[in-house]
C-alpha cells in the first residue's frame, strides 16, 4: 500500500485540537498558564487507537500572514528498510502531505496510518511544512520531537513514547516510591561525572550501560575487582555530561541532504550522525531526546536501558543524574527554531525569550519529557546565564522565577509522581571580571524553596588550578567557607571543566613539580590526587563530584568538530594541552593522532611546532586565516605539514579535534590504573557512603585547620564528631615539603586527646602497616583515624 493510501487525515480530530486550544486560551488564568497546558500537546505523539496527534507553535506563520491552505503536515516513510547503524545509505521516501489546521500562533494536525517507531522498528518521518507565493515549500521542523535520528536538522519520526516507557526495566524502583502526595527526591552520597563517548571504548549509551551490567554481574557474585573496575565503583549517582542533539558540521555535510524531489517521493543521503561534542553546544531543539551520535543502535530507548541498570544495581541503586543545558543557544539554534524563541545574542550565541509565555511552557515541557525518562535528578548548567531584559530598567535580570519553576516540575515515571533533586552551577555575577571574589555560589540554595535544593561549590567551580604550587592556601578562605555552609555545595575540584582549564595553563607557572617527574603526571595526579580526595570525601561538608576521565587518569579538553569558521581559533586556544596531556611516546603510538599523522606530522615535535606559532598568530593577525597561513609558509626550517592555507588550516584543525577526542578515551589508560591509588579513593568513597552525616556543615566541637607554622608545606587537619559519637580525624598534606618526623595524634588539637584511635585508611606510600605513632607526610600523603568516645 502506498503511504498516500495508507495516511487518512482525520480533520474532527484535528478540528477538535485546535478548538481545545481556543478554549484553553479563552479560560486559563494567564497566558503563561494556558501555553503551559497546549505544550503538553505540542510535538508528535501517537496514542492507543493508532490516531497521530501533531502540534507545532508557529508564530513565523503569523508575522509571514500565512493562509491555513498553505500548511501542511508533511509525511515521509522509507520505500526500503532503514538501517540506522549505518555510516551511510541512499534512500528513497515517499511524500506525502496533509492539511494542518492552525488557530493563530498554533498548527495541528492529526492522521490515521501513520507508522511508529519503536526499539526494533523505524517509523515514519515528519515535518511541518507551509507554501509561499511562489509556490516555494519551507519547511518547519519538530523543536519536541522524541527521535531524531538524524539530528536536530533533520526531520523527526514519530516514535511511541508511551510503549518505550511501558517496557522499561525499573519498574519495580519506581513504584517502590510511589505515594499520594509526588515523591521528593533529596541529595546523594556522591556523583561519578562522565562524558559517554569517551567513559567506554564504545562510547555510546548502550556501551555504558553494558560496563555497568557487567560491574553489575560481578559485584553480584562477588568477584574481585580491579583498578578498571573500581573507579566506576563507590558512587550514589552517575551524571553524564549533556545527552541532547547538538552542533552539526558548520560547513556541512548535513546528516540528511535531499535530491530528486517531487510531491510523492524524496531521495534522501542519510550520513549516520558522528560529530564529537563535550555536549554543551546545544541548539535547545531536541531537547527532549536523546543525540544520535551516543546512541548505538539510534533508538532512545538506551537512555532507558542506562536508567534501568543503574537502578537495579546490586546492593544500592544508582541514581541518574541528567545535566541540562536551557541558558543559551547556540547560533546554529536560529537554524531550526523560529526567532521568537531568542532574545538576542550573547557569548555563547543566543539569550533564549524566557518571558514570552510559550518559550516558557515549551522550554520547561522538554524537560519534564526528558526527565521522565527515568533521571532521579537534574543539574542545570550555567543557572546565572537564565536573564531577560527589563526594559524599563534598561537591564538584564536574572530570571530567578523560572529556575524555581524548573524545580518546581512533577516527573511521573512507571505511574510514579515524583520531583527531582535539583543542582545548579550558579557562579554569578560571573561572567563579571570579580567574579572569583564576588561570588557566593549560594544565591539558587538561599532563594529558592526547595530546602534540599544544591549549587555548584566553590571548589568545583572552573578555573580551579592544584598543580599550580600555593593553590590550597590560596583558597583557604573558600575552604572555610566550605566549613560554615557546604552542606548544599556539590564538592571536589575534578570535573569537566576544571580538568579543561588545567590543560590551559602555562607550563611557565608556579608548577608543583611534586606531584611527577613529567607535566602528564603532574597534571593527572593533581586533578586524581589522595590528598585532595581526603579532603573532599573526610574533611569537607557537600556531595562529592569525582570526574570520571580525571579518575582514570585519562586526558580530557575542549572536544568539538563542528566548526568551521572559528575551529582553527578553537585549536589554537587549547594548543598548549598539547604540552599537559601527550609526550612523545603517546603520540608514536600508531593507533593516536592518525589523522594528524597523515597530514604530515610524523612525531609530536612536528605537532608542537605548529601549535607553538598558531596561538601567536591567532593574536597577532586578528584571526586572519589568509595571513596566519602566508606567515606559517614563511618560517625556516620549515613547519611539517601541508602547504598552509586557509582549508588546509581548517583540515588540521578537524584532525586535531578528532585526534583529541579518541585520545581523550579513558580506554587507553585503564590499563596504567595504580591498583593501590584506585582501592584508596573507593575505599574513601565507602568511608563516606558509610557515614552520610559527613555531609552536614561543622558543628561547634568540629575542628579545621593547617600545620602552623607553614614551614614551607600545606598540610591540613580536620577533626569531626558523628551524632553516634564516633570521631573521625584526618590529616592531609596538600602541598610543600615533607613534614618532619612527628606523631599526628599528639597535636594540639581541642578533642583529639586521648586514645583508642584506629587508622581506618592510608593513602599511598604510608604503609599499611601504620598504625599511629610518628612519620613523615610528604605532598599528597594523608591519614584517617576513628574512635568511638
Amino acid at each position: 500500500m502506498s503511504l498516500a493510501d495508507r495516511i487518512v487525515f482525520d480533520e474532527a480530530a484535528a478540528t477538535a485540537r485546535a478548538e481545545a486550544c481556543e478554549r484553553i486560551l479563552t479560560e486559563a488564568p494567564s497566558r503563561f498558564e494556558a501555553e503551559q497546558e497546549i505544550a503538553r500537546g505540542l510535538g508528535g505523539q501517537i496514542d492507543a487507537d493508532g490516531l497521530a496527534s501533531f502540534g507545532f507553535w508557529v508564530p513565523e506563520l503569523q508575522d509571514y500572514r500565512v493562509p491555513s491552505g498553505d500548511i501542511f503536515l508533511e509525511i515521509l516513510s522509507p520505500t526500503e528498510p532503514l538501517d540506522l547503524t549505518r555510516a551511510h545509505q541512499d534512500i528513497r521516501f515517499e511524500r506525502t502531505y496533509v492539511p494542518a489546521i492552525r488557530l493563530e500562533s498554533h498548527a495541528f494536525a492529526c492522521v490515521r496510518g501513520m507508522k511508529a517507531g519503536t526499539r526494533d522498528e523505524v517509523g515514519d518521518f515528519y515535518a511541518l511544512v507551509w507554501r509561499d507565493a511562489d509556490d516555494a515549500w519551507h519547511r518547519i521542523l519538530d523543536p519536541l520531537a522524541m527521535s531524531l535520528p538524524f539530528g536536530a536538522m533533520a526531520p523527526a519520526e514519530l516514535y511511541d513514547v508511551d510503549r518505550m516507557l511501558a517496557e522499561r526495566g525499573d519498574k519495580g524502583y519506581w513504584q517502590a516510591l510511589a505515594s499520594p502526595e509526588p515523591h521528593k527526591f533529596g541529595p546523594v552520597t556522591n556523583i561519578l561525572q562522565l562524558h559517554i563517548p569517551t567513559a567506554t571504548a564504545g562510547g555510546t549509551i548502550a556501551s555504558l550501560t553494558r560496563q555497568f551490567e557487567r560491574l553489575a554481574a560481578r559485584v553480584e557474585a562477588g568477584l574481585p575487582m580491579d583498578p578498571a573496575d573500581q573507579i566506576y565503583l563507590g558512587y550514589d549517582a552517575v551524571q553524564p555530561l549533556p545527552v541532547e542533539p547538538t552542533t552539526v558540521y558548520e560547513a556541512g555535510p548535513d546528516f540528511w541532504q535531499e535530491s530528486e524531489s517531487s510531491d510523492t517521493g524524496v531521495t534522501v543521503s542519510l550520513l549516520r550522525p558522528d560529530t564529537t561534542n563535550w555536549g554543551y553546544d546545544n541548539v535547545i531543539a531536541g531537547m527532549a531526546t536523546v543525540n544520535p551520535v551516543l546512541l548505538e543502535s539510534g533508538r532512545p530507548d538506551e537512555l532507558i536501558d542506562l536508567a534501568t541498570v543503574l537502578h537495579n544495581f546490586p546492593g544500592k541503586p544508582k541514581r541518574l543524574i541528567f545535566d541540562v543545558v536551557y541558558g543559551h543557544s547556540d547560533n546554529q539554534g536560529l537554524r531550526v527554531l523560529n526567532g521568537h524563541f531568542f532574545g538576542g545574542p550573547n557569548m555563547y550565541g543566543q539569550n533564549l525569550a524566557y518571558q514570552t509565555p510559550a518559550v516558557r511552557a515549551i522550554l520547561l515541557e522538554m524537560q519534564r519529557r526528558k526527565v521522565n525518562f527515568g533521571a532521579d535528578g537534574v543539574r542545570v548548567d550555567g543557572a546565572q546565564d537564565f536573564k531577560w531584559w527589563d526594559a524599563g530598567a534598561q537591564e538584564l535580570k536574572h530570571d530567578d522565577e523560572y529556575l524555581q519553576s524548573m524545580a518546581d516540575v512533577v516527573q511521573e515515571v512507571a505511574g510514579t509522581r515524583y520531583r527531582p533533586w535539583f543542582i545548579f552551577e550558579d557562579g554569578r555575577p560571573w561572567p563579571n571580571e570579580d567574579w572569583e571574589l564576588s561570588s557566593t555560589y549560594r544565591w539558587v540554595t538561599e532563594h529558592q524553596r526547595d530546602p534540599d535544593v544544591f549549587q555548584w561549590g566553590p571548589l568545583t567551580f572552573a578555573h580551579n588550578t592544584p598543580f599550580l604550587y600555593t593553590f590550597w592556601l590560596g583558597k583557604y578562605w573558600r575552604i572555610r567557607e566550605c566549613l560554615n555552609v557546604g552542606s548544599h555545595w556539590i564538592s571536589g575540584t575534578s570535573n569537566h571543566d576544571t580538568l579543561r582549564r588545567g590543560t590551559q595553563v602555562s607550563p611557565k607557572m608556579n608548577i608543583n613539580t611534586r606531584l611527577g617527574q613529567t607535566r602528564m603526571e603532574i597534571l593527572d595526579k593533581a586533578y586524581d590526587n589522595p590528598a585532595a580526595h581526603t579532603l573532599t570525601y573526610v574533611a569537607l561538608p557537600g556531595v562529592p563530584m569525582d570526574f570520571l576521565n580525571a579518575m582514570a587518569r585519562a586526558s580530557w579538553g575542549f572536544v568539538r568538530n563542528q566548526d568551521d569558521k572559528y575551529g582553527v581559533k578553537v585549536m589554537a586556544e587549547e594548543a598548549i594541552s598539547l604540552r599537559w596531556q601527550v609526550d612523545e611516546y603517546s603520540y608514536s603510538m600508531p593507533a593516536n593522532f592518525s589523522r594528524l599523522k597523515a597530514l604530515g606530522f610524523e612525531t609530536r615535535a612536528d605537532l608542537a611546532r605548529l601549535c607553538t606559532f598558531l596561538p601567536a598568530l591567532v593574536e597577532v593577525t586578528d584571526y586572519d586565516l589568509e595571513d596566519i597561513a602566508r606567515l606559517l609558509n614563511t618560517t625556516e626550517p620549515k613547519l611539517a605539514g601541508p602547504l598552509y592555507t586557509p582549508e588546509t588550516l581548517k583540515a588540521v584543525a578537524r584532525a586535531w579535534m578528532d585526534d583529541m577526542h579518541d585520545y581523550c578515551n579513558i580506554g587507553h589508560s585503564l590499563g596504567s590504573l595504580d591498583p593501590v591509588q584506585s582501592s584508596f579513593a573507593l575505599g574513601l568513597r565507602d568511608f563516606r557512603a558509610a557515614r552520610p552525616w559527613l555531609r552536614d556543615n561543622y558543628g561547634p566541637k568540629d575542628r579545621f585547620s593547617y600545620l602552623d607554622p607553614i614551614d614551607g608545606r600545606c598540610v591540613f587537619t580536620s577533626l569531626r564528631h558523628g551524632p553516634d559519637g564516633e570521631q573521625v580525624f584526618s590529616i592531609i598534606h596538600m602541598e610543600g615539603k615533607e613534614t618532619e618526623d612527628f606523631d599526628p595524634l599528639r597535636l594540639k588539637i581541642p578533642g583529639l586527646e586521648g586514645f583508642n584511635w584506629e587508622c581506618v585508611l592510608r593513602a599511598p606510600g604510608i604503609g599499611e602497616d601504620y598504625v599511629s605513632g610518628p612519620l613523615v607526610l610528604r605532598d599528597s600523603m594523608a591519614l584517617v583515624f576513628t574512635r568511638k568516645v
